[in-house]
């Protein structure tokens, strides 16, 4: 039999340690690889680790309530030496060897088998913590191939602090041949692109419910009929006209105001989303909106926008409610600050003062995600508020 050592994981990419809070089996248990053996508290969640093997637990070291840095040995489990080799752990071990020499032996084989924590049940390994530091011969190796920091995530570094290294990296390229490959369409590497961008910026995202009733019967007296989302759209224009400085961009120690309300709405095309743009929403009344709404949106299918109409948009509005989404936390686009969703409708009770009971109504949710750095949480949920109160005077827009 082979003594496997129990490791406390790396927990979080700022995690140094963790406490002991519980032992969720005890020595003499069999237990089974990926089994949750302690539960353990970080300053920012409850987490578990887990069995690094199959075999019988026959003792922790740790004690509760104390805590523990990561890489400390927290128990021993008694392994075959089939569950040793497929760690790498199968050396034979002269009963002879001391206290430290066997400790040392342990660490070394928990490092060359990588430590696999679980959080939640779900096995991240620890040692991967993606390129934090990019030298400059790495940097012209992943230039030449087309790839960015984001496309090193989750590679496990060998070098000092965890650095990923040249080795790391030919070795990481050299294992995704072995798997299914197929080249993403330009449209999708646009898209990453963008996103990949977007979040280099702290985003948030308020939401309050809407209630459609308006909006649907004022569309049934329109033709052409205008879909939610274009409602969404103007009223979002109206109340960036009354006040602008929300769809401001922050440029060092400047807010950059827009010099017009132009917004965008996105639509799915093949292999990703185009962003149509709507110049001027603020000025145009509804009714004027709903034509070249309409008629971008089958160009934006045909991938046929005119330059005109793309680009230099102040907000987005996306529609995610068409794909029976009643929530979600879109991205705002690099150049942008905001972006408003509108999720599916659904017949929800609602209480009239009126007549003193519920009434069934259809409700969405609206969501506005937005640059943190240029709107606090209270301005954000004012602009949201301004453009549900405008939905619900659908005949004033």
């Amino acid at each position: 039999m082979h003594a496997i050592h129990i490791i406390m994981p790396q927990l979080g990419e700022s995690i140094a340690e963790a406490r002991v809070i519980q032992f969720l089996v005890k020595p003499g248990d069999q237990v089974e690889a990926d089994q949750d053996l302690i539960e353990v508290e970080t300053d920012k969640a409850t987490m578990t680790v887990a069995s690094p093997c199959k075999g019988r637990l026959e003792s922790f070291s740790a004690q509760l309530n104390e805590s523990y840095a990561v890489g400390a040995t927290l128990g021993q489990i008694e392994a075959s030496p089939e569950e040793a080799a497929r760690l790498g752990m199968d050396e034979a071990t002269p009963e002879t060897a001391s206290d430290t020499e066997l400790l040392a032996k342990a660490e070394s084989n928990a490092h060359k088998a990588g430590v696999q924590p679980t959080v939640r049940g779900l096995p991240v390994p620890a040692n991967a913590a993606g390129a934090s530091y990019l030298s400059p011969r790495l940097k012209a190796r992943m230039d030449e191939l087309g790839l960015h920091a984001a496309d090193l995530a989750g590679v496990a570094g060998s070098g000092a602090a965890g650095r990923v290294t040249v080795e790391d990296f030919e070795r990481y390229i050299a294992s995704l041949e072995k798997h299914k490959l197929s080249g993403a369409s330009s449209m999708r590497v646009a898209v990453a692109d963008a996103m990949r961008r977007s979040w280099t910026r702290p985003l948030a995202t308020v939401g309050l419910p809407v209630v459609l009733d308006g909006v649907l019967a004022h569309r049934k007296s329109c033709e052409p009929k205008p879909g939610p989302a274009l409602y969404a759209l103007r009223a979002l224009a109206l109340a960036l006209s009354e006040n602008s400085a929300p769809a401001g961009r922050l440029v060092g120690s400047k807010i950059v105001h827009p010099s017009a309300i132009d917004v965008g709405f996105a639509v799915e095309a093949e292999d990703g989303v185009l962003v149509p743009v709507l110049r001027d929403a603020d000025k145009k009344p509804l009714k004027d909106l709903t034509v070249r709404y309409n008629e971008l949106v089958e160009l934006a299918r045909q991938r046929k926008l005119p330059p005109d109409a793309t680009g230099g948009s102040v907000a987005t509005v996306t529609n995610f409610g068409t794909f029976g989404l009643v929530w979600a936390t879109p991205i705002p686009l690099p150049e942008q600050t905001l972006v408003l969703g509108l999720g599916a409708g659904r017949k929800m009770p609602f209480w009239d003062e009126a007549t003193g009971r519920f009434v069934p109504v259809m409700e969405a949710q609206l969501t506005l995600s937005f640059d943190h750095r240029v709107l606090d949480g209270g301005a954000a949920g004012r602009l949201l508020q301004r453009v549900s109160e405008l939905m619900r005077q659908p005949e004033k827009l």
